[in-house]
């Protein structure tokens, strides 16, 4: 495996060519008539565990490895703001449908993320579900992280204190009522 440095160096020409060509296309929009009527949307694969806890590569439901970067702008979006509530991609779809004013499809899954992005400290009820191979899940909460693996065994971390997910909370007994209501999840 390659030392972390050279995988950085590695993505530095690439990120350099997206963010050039990303450059062309809010360019080619600002000069056309759609500039204030355009929904963009930018979202890219998961991210790459580069020697944390002893992984490299994507195979994992930890956050590192499953996280993907999600940028939206246009009309009725705040901007230039952040916000850190648990989302997925399949919240895609129904946000777009309700940005455009079109009618929710109830046979997809997902929530409209139009009240986060007018307010990003908008309440959001919701928790993100990722799952890599048979059996391993992961429930995100505003607050917690939750794993379950395809082996029986779990994990739990606090997401406002252990962003890197190095504490494993599932042994405190003190956190068997968010592990219940994560399980039911």
């Amino acid at each position: 495996a390659l030392p972390t440095s050279l995988h950085v160096t590695a993505a530095l020409p690439m990120l350099d060519q997206g963010d050039h060509q990303l450059g062309r296309i809010l360019d080619a929009l600002d000069a056309s008539p759609y500039a204030d009527n355009t929904i963009l949307v930018l979202f890219s694969d998961h991210g790459f565990h580069l020697g944390e806890k002893e992984r490299w590569a994507k195979r994992s439901i930890w956050s590192e490895s499953s996280r993907v970067p999600l940028m939206i702008a246009g009309p009725g979006v705040a901007a230039g703001t952040i916000c850190d509530k648990p989302v997925q991609l399949l919240d895609l779809y129904p946000t777009l449908l309700d940005l455009c004013g079109l009618k929710a499809d109830k046979t997809h899954e997902g929530h409209s993320l139009a009240p986060l992005l007018k307010n990003p400290d908008a309440a959001w009820p919701h928790v993100a579900r990722t799952s890599f191979g048979p059996g391993n899940l992961a429930i995100t909460s505003e607050q917690y992280r939750y794993l379950r693996y395809s082996d029986g065994s779990e994990e739990l971390y606090d997401r406002e204190n252990d962003s890197h997910e190095w504490s494993n909370l599932f042994v405190n007994p003190q956190y068997e009522e968010v592990l219940e209501w994560h399980r039911s999840r």
